[in-house]
């Protein structure tokens, strides 16, 4: 069974951390959220709570195929101070493993070197900071081993890349057509 991780910390923005989470989880991927905080409970940007099903550790990741980095402010900085989880994004880039960050996160991703040379994209404001990426208009994008997405409303098709990525273009098109996602496209 293929699975992904999704670092989650204060502040990061509920439906780029939670629609992977659903929808990677419709395709039988199996979805491990993990707090970076200290604790299993997370407020998001918006002031909701989610409850993380794992506290972090240094082995957290250690048998998932992809880590997933929702942005989200104050969020997507704790993410890119933590060193754990910088060392494991290092570590999955190097191995060829996924690494994958919507909205703010690509910075995370940019400031490990991770964008060098490759296609990103981000949330506007933070386009400037994909340091050595070609960037790009598009929803999502997907160079090699690393997918951006734009933000919040680009949740779904993000997730649907990731899914594709995972379990092939089939396991996303029956995803997209079971939740009605553009239908008629």
């Amino acid at each position: 069974m293929k699975k992904a991780v999704v670092f989650l910390a204060d502040g990061c923005e509920m439906v780029e951390a939670l629609t992977p989470v659903d929808l990677l989880r419709r395709a039988g991927i199996e979805v491990l959220t993990v707090s970076i905080n200290g604790r299993e409970h997370i407020i998001s940007s918006h002031k909701v709570e989610i409850k993380a099903d794992r506290m972090f550790d240094e082995h957290v990741a250690d048998h998932a195929d992809m880590v997933i980095l929702p942005g989200g402010m104050p969020g997507m900085l704790h993410l890119g101070e933590h060193k754990g989880v910088t060392d494991i994004v290092k570590r999955f880039h190097k191995e060829g493993k996924y690494v994958t960050a919507i909205c703010a996160a690509p910075s995370v991703l940019a400031a490990q070197g991770i964008l060098e040379g490759k296609k990103a994209i981000a949330y506007p404001s933070f386009e400037e900071k994909l340091t050595g990426a070609e960037v790009v208009r598009e929803e999502v994008v997907r160079d090699g081993n690393v997918i951006t997405s734009r933000g919040m409303g680009t949740a779904i098709p993000f997730a649907l890349a990731l899914i594709e990525a995972l379990m092939g273009h089939e396991c996303a098109e029956k995803v997209k057509q079971d939740i009605i996602y553009r239908d008629g496209e």
